[in-house]
């Protein structure tokens, strides 16, 4: 079977495109039939289980009788039928409904060459950690091999990408339908503006023209068309140096005058989001861009594209990689931001997830973590990077309420930035605003095609403190970071509460064995993370439900735990 990741990829793809033409119904029905295969439950994928449990009906749904699965089906078969004729004849992975069952087939296929990033934002998910990580490897090699030779032709800044801004044009030519245009141009620059790893440029130059790289190494082009007090902007993004078109999307508003301001500035946001925050079309675009024999600019630049590929995983192995590279970045570049927000942010990591220190460099500390933050923020105060890294830094070092301050800060300036809100929204959860704060991880879930498994394994600690067991078992089983012991323990405990007995001692048996010193010091592990004393109470109640106890607790896996630690 493909891996899960892949197909939830795939599945995103899918669902996200405009040539996949479903309702709701019929997506949510895909939804569920691969969700449980992936989940090997594919045996319980019957016409009662999705007419009860995704269509709505009550017990006494009779297959031959009611029709609402067999219709529903054919129209899913067809959907897809259509989806791979259309934005899906390149994709790698294949998802069908064969006939006369409702489980889906998964099918990988050869592609002659790499397909350039979608519409939407899915499948590149899987290729990238891959491909970023061994880049890293080659940049901090490289970067070594001039400093044997003692070479030194630096150039003076990172090679952040260039987003040329064209004028939308105007299709209607009547009324205020210049002015529209020019509006929303003017509206989307400012937006992406707020990103700060991505230069915005207002500029004309016709698409195909011999433009410097750095000027324009994208291309933001579009139209706007008026009729029946509605305007449609039709937007796309061109790769300037092969005028190949890597993202397309309309968007409507209403011409009402009460609503024109509010309708412009929100597909203002949703554009500028969707291009320029991590994991959007751009870094996907770039990610796919490994220049040979790469100048300094463009590997300190990589270097950042290599840290979000680590943050997908969370992988022990790879952090001393991606650590050394941004250590080099900020060596070359001192007044790179977001390489030093990053940095830090690795150190924390090295902090918080116990990672074994790599011999060739010192350990980290927070307050190397602090002070790589305040010099990113230093650098450049409205840098959301830099702000998100302080924030981090100072709740890991036990300053809360300092820390979300900050949190609250960046957040006001770039509320857009969708890398920034899940984290921040994270950090309101632990220290017990779990309400404000789950909803806007949900929002950066939905929103940001990133880390999906970090923001689900933070859904399931929302369900869980929100006591919905059911649930917060279904975003853990989602979530794939089978290496990280912190997964583990939000298992074991959720497992325990929802009555999940062979999962749950699977996890805790996990436990024993890689995180023997994670499970010693439980309640100041959890402490660490979670604020409020009564939910660290909740949470080792639960933990010793499972079996997995502090040795104060007396319990017997302590006293094992005690005589095996190294």
């Amino acid at each position: 079977m493909c891996a899960p990741e892949g197909i939830r990829a795939q599945l995103t793809r899918i669902l996200d495109s405009r040539d996949f033409d479903a309702t709701a119904r019929t997506r949510n029905f895909l939804t569920y039939i691969v969700e449980e295969t992936i989940a090997g439950r594919a045996e319980r994928i019957k016409a009662y289980t999705i007419a009860t449990i995704v269509f709505g009906r009550d017990a006494t749904f009779d297959a031959h009788s009611d029709p609402i699965v067999r219709i529903e089906a054919g129209h899913l078969r067809r959907a897809l039928e259509r989806y791979y004729l259309t934005a899906g004849v390149s994709d790698a992975m294949i998802i069908s409904v064969p006939k006369g069952s409702y489980v889906p087939n998964f099918e990988t296929r050869e592609l002659p060459r790499l397909a350039a990033p979608a519409d939407k934002h899915s499948s590149w998910r899987s290729m990238i950690p891959i491909a970023l990580l061994s880049l890293a490897t080659v940049i901090v090699s490289s970067w070594l091999l001039v400093e044997w030779m003692g070479g030194d032709r630096r150039p003076k800044a990172p090679a952040i990408p260039h987003l040329l801004v064209k004028p939308f044009d105007d299709l209607t030519n009547a009324g205020n339908s210049r002015a529209i245009a020019l509006g929303l141009t003017r509206e989307i620059i400012g937006q992406i503006a707020k990103f700060k790893d991505i230069v915005a440029i207002e500029g004309d130059a016709p698409v195909g023209t011999t433009v410097p790289t750095d000027d324009q190494r994208y291309i933001l082009a579009g139209d706007v068309e008026m009729a029946d007090n509605q305007f449609r902007l039709r937007a796309r993004v061109i790769n300037g140096t092969d005028n190949s078109v890597i993202w397309a999307k309309s968007y409507d508003g209403d011409l009402k005058a009460s609503k024109l301001i509010a309708v412009e500035g929100e597909i203002a946001r949703q554009v500028a989001t969707t291009l320029a925050q991590p994991y959007g079309i751009i870094f996907q675009a770039d990610t796919f861009q490994q220049p040979r024999n790469a100048p300094d600019d463009w590997q300190a630049y990589a270097c950042t594209l290599s840290y979000y590929a680590y943050r997908a995983s969370l992988d022990a192995k790879t952090h001393p990689i991606v650590r050394k590279c941004l250590e080099d970045a900020v060596q070359r570049f001192p007044t790179y931001a977001s390489a030093w927000a990053l940095l830090s942010q690795t150190y924390v990591d090295e902090i918080r997830f116990r990672y074994p220190v790599d011999p060739s460099s010192s350990p980290a500390s927070i307050d190397r973590a602090l002070a790589a933050a305040r010099k990113a923020v230093e650098l450049d105060p409205e840098n959301i990077r830099a702000l998100q890294s302080e924030m981090f830094a100072l709740y890991f070092n036990g300053d809360v309420e300092a820390a979300l301050k900050v949190g609250e800060l960046a957040l006001s300036i770039n509320p857009n930035d969708t890398e920034l809100v899940g984290e921040y929204g994270y950090r309101l959860a632990l220290s017990g605003n779990w309400s404000r704060g789950c909803g806007m991880v949900e929002e950066t879930r939905r929103r940001n095609p990133g880390p999906l498994a970090y923001y689900e394994s933070a859904l399931a600690l929302c369900s869980y403190f929100r006591g919905d067991f059911r649930e917060a078992a279904m975003w853990i089983a989602k979530t794939p970071t089978q290496a990280n012991p912190n997964y583990h323990l939000i298992a074991a405990a959720i497992f325990a509460e929802s009555g999940q007995t062979r999962d749950m001692v699977r996890e805790r048996e996990w436990l024993l064995t890689n995180a023997p010193k994670l499970v010693a010091n439980l309640r100041s592990e959890i402490a660490v993370r979670v604020v409020r004393p009564a939910d660290v109470e909740r949470l080792l109640s639960s933990l010793q439900k499972a079996g997995v106890a502090q040795p104060s607790d007396g319990h017997p896996l302590a006293s094992r735990l005690m005589t095996t630690e190294p």
